[in-house]
């Protein structure tokens, strides 16, 4: 069975002021990495659970941030390379990625030393064009910035 995941693009602005939310997952292996390497705010679930509400746990503990009460888009689904499916949700807000304060995960680091150390799940958040979120975000998760346009300006797509 496919691990399920669940998460929101949150958006801000519209036209060519329109931007969208992205984080950049924390530890050694995305330390250096930026072009196709950032995501949705998002996490795993169990089937069964209420994929929204999921989201929504999972956007206030990667960011520390309460997600938006209502007017969520439903962005569908995406199967990922790994054959993970993420569920996302749009929806418009504002959030300070000043104020990011992600959970924590503990990894052996560096390999093979015996050396646990914490590093957060997401290092940093940023607001960006939809231009720019394209060569930002992962790419099996790109889909969602086209279905969100398409949602929030379908003359323009």
């Amino acid at each position: 069975m496919a691990k399920l995941s669940a998460g929101i693009l949150l958006y801000r602005g519209s036209g060519e002021a329109l931007e969208l939310l992205l984080v950049h997952p924390g530890g050694p292996f995305w330390a250096k990495k930026d072009a196709g390497a950032w995501s949705i705010p998002k996490g795993e679930y169990d089937e069964g659970e209420d994929p929204l509400a999921v989201a929504k746990r999972e956007f206030a503990e990667e960011t520390g941030g309460m997600p938006p009460q209502a007017g969520y888009i439903d962005l569908g689904e995406l199967a990922q390379p790994s054959r993970k499916v993420i569920t996302a949700f749009a929806a418009e807000g504002d959030f300070d990625p000043a104020a990011l304060k992600s959970n924590i995960f503990e990894l052996e680091w560096p390999p093979k030393s015996g050396r646990k150390q914490a590093f957060p799940e997401i290092d940093r958040a940023g607001w960006f064009t939809s231009a720019e979120a394209r060569t930002k975000i992962l790419p099996g998760q790109a889909s969602f910035i086209d279905r969100l346009l398409s949602a929030i300006r379908p003359a323009a797509c």
